[in-house]
């Protein structure tokens, strides 16, 4: 079993290259099974997921289990960035 040795388990949510992709929607059963085999054995590695991340996806990303999602042009693309971070906590 690999996961007591992670700390972390990045997975991406768009076709890794560059960024202002969409998100790809099942990756939130992923979150939700990997958390699942995270929880199930007791381990603490968190989920972070990159790309495409945004204030619609994000209540469903850290509902499925995500820790850590990062958003980069959301939130380096909004107008102001301070309230979107905050929405994106709020989700």
């Amino acid at each position: 079993q690999w996961l007591p040795m992670l700390d972390l388990v990045l997975g991406m949510s768009v076709e890794p290259g560059f960024g202002g992709q969409s998100f790809i929607g099942g990756s939130v059963e992923k979150v939700k099974r990997l958390r699942s085999m995270i929880d199930g054995g007791g381990f603490s590695t968190l989920i972070e997921i990159d790309g495409g991340v945004g204030p619609d996806n994000a209540g469903m990303l850290f509902a499925a289990g995500c820790d850590v999602l990062v958003a980069g042009n959301t939130i380096f693309g909004s107008d102001d960035p301070t309230r979107t971070i905050h929405d994106l906590l709020r989700a």
